[in-house]
């Protein structure tokens, strides 16, 4: 698969994060010879929050990870992560392969039953191949690496056509903090909480409470506003993990707050950036809404629109497009009131297109490979930002022959 053009020039130098070890290899889930398990190990003590999609056909290792979530243990905990094949709505089958593979875990990791956690991604409804999978667990274990995040990023990988991670050093107290994350999502992408797979570790020290309550803030910022093609996944996860080993207390931190924060934005823009067949990064902006409910709505019905962003990939500054997902969204809105641009280019107010308006000067705006939308709707102080990607021929091909 042809690299997205909006991709960056390389897999970022990651930190290697004290107290966390990786490996990845082949277990041949879906196809021969490609890494598609990763196995993660973190130390004891170390501290698990999660977030994950609200899909009511959701994947066994989603409902068994949520099942998992909410304690302070004091015990080592493990990731394994396959591509592949979702495990979801696979019934008891499925619920079998989680637990097969939860005890092969446990047994050779040394860590409790329900500290191991698992995600699969893939074809829905077909049988998880799960002893593939334990089969190369001994080699799993025998390969662990601090230094093996990079490989793991490649080994959730399904339509992604690129490996996603990002990383933040922050000082507190005079000692350093690492974050490192990964990431994969490419297609059927769209808030609750945007379809992907996450996993991101520091070297912090945060119990369950306070992290759980973070991470979860800050998805609503960052991978909760993100859309490729509105679709929700079966699978989406969020795991984070603290290991707590620089001796750094993060509670209520600010500096680490925002941190985490760029991370976790840096891996949603990346995952819009490997939309299936994307070749525009497209921001929504919204302002002025009576409220920042109705902020949203206009942003996501925009960012949604496959009028609008068939728009983007063929580089029509159409804005009329824009005016109907306003309208659409069911957020309170007043055709005199409101303010369309691209960039900063003025395309409509006051009730029709701006006297300034200049078809050439949007044209040519338009072939850029980020693209902003705002519209400010003049009636409070509501706001909401969100990202999304063009709807090119390519996201038809690509999703037309999935399982083929």
């Amino acid at each position: 698969m042809a690299l997205s053009p909006l991709a960056p020039a390389a897999f970022p130098d990651l930190p290697v994060i004290d107290g966390v070890t990786f490996a990845a290899g082949a277990a041949g889930v879906k196809y021969q010879n490609r890494t598609d398990v990763m196995l993660a190990l973190l130390a004891p003590g170390s501290t698990i929050a999660g977030v994950f999609t609200r899909s009511a056909t959701r994947s066994a290792n989603v409902l068994d990870c949520q099942a998992k979530m909410g304690s302070d243990a004091q015990a080592g905990a493990a990731i394994l992560v396959n591509s592949g094949n979702s495990n979801a709505f696979t019934g008891k089958a499925g619920e079998s392969s989680v637990k097969r593979i939860c005890e092969g875990v446990a047994a050779r990791a040394d860590v409790p039953l329900d500290r191991v956690y698992t995600s699969s991604t893939g074809v829905i409804g077909e049988p998880l191949p799960d002893d593939r999978i334990t089969a190369k667990l001994d080699d799993l274990m025998a390969a662990q690496s601090p230094d093996g995040i990079a490989e793991a990023a490649r080994a959730i990988m399904t339509t992604d056509t690129f490996a996603k991670g990002s990383a933040q050093t922050v000082t507190i107290d005079g000692k350093p903090v690492q974050i490192a994350g990964i990431a994969k999502g490419s297609g059927m992408i769209a808030p609750d909480m945007a379809t992907m797979l996450v996993y991101i570790f520091t070297d912090a020290q945060i119990g369950h409470s306070a992290l759980q309550s973070l991470l979860l803030r800050l998805t609503d910022r960052t991978f909760n506003n993100i859309t490729v093609d509105s679709d929700t996944s079966t699978s989406d996860t969020l795991l984070m993990g603290a290991t707590g080993t620089s001796g750094v207390d993060v509670t209520d931190n600010a500096a680490f707050a925002d941190a985490l924060h760029a991370v976790m934005l840096d891996l949603s823009h990346q995952v819009v950036r490997d939309g299936e067949g994307a070749t525009k990064f497209v921001t929504v902006n919204v302002t002025g809404a009576a409220n920042d409910t109705d902020a949203r709505l206009v942003a996501m019905a925009t960012a949604n629109s496959p009028l609008v962003k068939t728009a983007i990939a063929g580089e029509d500054p159409n804005w009329g497009r824009i005016v109907m997902a306003v309208g659409k969204s069911g957020a309170q809105a007043d055709r005199d009131l409101l303010t369309i641009r691209l960039g900063d280019l003025v395309l409509a107010r006051d009730g029709w297109r701006a006297p300034e308006y200049s078809e050439d000067a949007c044209a040519a705006y338009m072939k850029g490979q980020n693209i902003d939308i705002n519209v400010d709707l003049g009636l409070g102080d509501g706001t909401c930002t969100v990202w999304t990607c063009d709807l090119t021929h390519e996201y038809i091909r690509i999703n037309a022959d999935y399982r083929s």
